[in-house]
């Protein structure tokens, strides 16, 4: 096979490589095609070397003898060195040149859809094939534009890392397309896949130790446009939102949710009427009398910062433990969660002083019930009708819709037969029960089992919000989940995130929620 075959076969197979790719998507090549991409145009490269030392030979006449080199004087030693080793450098130079032109040639066509076979065997400058393939949109009528697509690279990191996600056992929706075909990759496979991709030689890549690659991906580390790094950035953040939102807390369920835009202590202002609430009659020709808002000052509000910091040792990279982009992150998002839970029902348990100068839960509040008892038909009644008795500021009756009964772990089955059978429990005449199929919501919670111990566990009623406020959690600009950064950390051996969350939980009014200091659970 002659020079120009050889070098015509290769590009036909590279052609093949591109179009297979395509095909599946238009996806980026792999580590295996790229090293056969790169091994194909090495061919090419040594062809177009050989036709190229053809066509001198030929232009210095078929045939001819060569003269014999002049013999240099003593002391051009050097010269003669760098005379000899020119060629070679040249020659290096130019099959550079080469790879470049084509692979660039390649990339252009692939976004227009264009074989570029022709052009790459020919010779075209990028210049001349830019102009050819505007040239044919002229002429087709297509329209000529800049078009915003998304960057390879970016593909190629989404698919990563839900193939991640997906190997450590996290579900998936809609997974990227080509993502179970990484699926199977080792840290170690992706980090060569990525290193590939940046132009490292995949056989210098293949023969790097798991302990190598380590090093080498850690220098990445520090690159904004590296892809590995970004890619398990991509990975925690996923798997933290995911099992974030799983956590199976319940402040959630019945607190009002806020968002502040900064740190600063806010003092919330309230409108409201007073002294003439009511609507006053008007007689013909009368006059309407006025009556003027004032401000009610209500608690202030304020946010802190919380947060821990992790990072991948490099005994888990060489392990290949690929649950750590999963399990650690999402157990420091739980517990984020879980913190929120704990001071939510620490603020009602505790029982501390609020905004008014007196405890939340007080006798001058009107909403402690005096003597604690568990939950029973009776016991809830009372405390419905203490909340429906609540007056506003200005000694005004307000309503109050009870919605939700937060009690510890122990009552959640009498609750149930309480509130949902037709008679009075234990009644032997069949009394109607008034509180069958009562609209409120039982929320059960470990954490307040937690916090009295020993001791009598109390329980609450709270009202729905929009009747009266109680308890909000404010997060910064309204963030619930927390934020990873990858940190960089001078001599820390490893890759390094830390993970944050902003939060401050406020008493809004004590209106809207009425306590019962319950009694000890005596367990089964």
């Amino acid at each position: 096979m002659t020079p120009k075959q050889r070098k015509e076969a290769a590009m036909l197979k590279q052609q093949a490589i591109v179009n297979a790719a395509k095909a599946d998507g238009n996806r980026a090549l792999t580590a295996e095609e790229q090293a056969q991409f790169n091994d194909l145009q090495r061919e090419i490269d040594d062809a177009q070397a050989e036709i190229d030392a053809q066509e001198r030979g030929l232009a210095g006449g078929a045939g001819a003898p060569s003269a014999p080199p002049a013999a240099l004087p003593q002391g051009n030693t050097a010269q003669t060195a760098t005379a000899a080793a020119g060629a070679p450098q040249d020659g290096q130079r130019a099959a550079e040149a080469e790879r470049t032109r084509a692979a660039e040639i390649m990339a252009l066509c692939r976004d227009f859809d264009i074989d570029p076979t022709e052009y790459v065997r020919n010779g075209s400058t990028m210049e001349q094939v830019r102009s050819a393939i505007l040239d044919s949109m002229r002429q087709t009528g297509s329209p000529v534009g800049v078009q915003v697509t998304r960057d390879e690279g970016d593909t190629f990191r989404e698919r990563a890392t839900d193939a991640l996600m997906m190997r450590a056992g996290v579900s998936v929706e809609n997974p990227a397309d080509g993502a179970q075909e990484l699926r199977s990759m080792s840290l170690r496979d992706l980090g060569i896949e990525c290193l590939s991709r940046d132009g490292r030689d995949v056989r210098t890549l293949l023969r790097m130790d798991p302990d190598e690659m380590y090093g080498e991906l850690c220098r990445q580390f520090y690159n904004p446009t590296s892809a590995f790094p970004a890619i398990l950035d991509n990975t925690i953040r996923k798997s933290i939102v995911q099992l974030y939102n799983a956590v199976p807390t319940t402040f959630q369920a019945w607190t009002t949710k806020g968002s502040l835009k900064d740190f600063k202590t806010t003092a919330d202002h309230e409108y409201v009427i007073g002294g003439m609430g009511d609507f006053l009659l008007v007689p013909e020709n009368g006059e309407l009398k006025p009556d003027k808002p004032r401000t009610e000052l209500l608690p202030n509000r304020k946010l802190d910062t919380y947060g821990r910091t992790f990072s991948m040792t490099r005994q888990a990279f060489i392990n290949d433990d690929i649950g750590f982009l999963t399990e650690v992150p999402g157990l420091y998002a739980q517990a984020a969660k879980k913190t929120i839970d704990k001071q939510v029902y620490g603020l009602l348990y505790n029982n501390g002083k609020i905004f008014d100068g007196v405890n939340l839960f007080d006798a001058k509040h009107n909403n402690l019930i005096k003597t604690g008892c568990k939950p029973s038909q009776a016991s809830i009644q009372s405390i419905i009708l203490q909340m429906q008795r609540q007056k506003d500021q200005f000694g005004e009756a307000i309503y109050i819709t009870p919605q939700h009964i937060i009690v510890p772990v122990g009552y959640e089955f009498e609750l149930a037969v309480i509130l949902h059978s037709a008679q009075v429990v234990g009644s032997n005449n069949n009394d109607i029960n008034p509180l069958y199929n009562y609209p409120i919501n039982i929320i059960q919670t470990p954490v307040l089992n937690a916090l009295a111990g020993e001791n009598a566990v109390p329980w609450f009623m709270v009202a729905n919000t929009a009747s009266a406020k109680h308890i909000q959690v404010d997060y910064l600009n309204g963030q619930e989940t927390p934020t990873v950064r990858r940190m960089e950390t001078p001599g820390v051996l490893g890759f390094q995130w830390d993970i944050y969350l902003d939060w401050g939980i406020a008493v809004r009014d004590f209106r809207g929620i009425a306590k019962n200091p319950g009694e000890k659970i005596v367990a089964a």
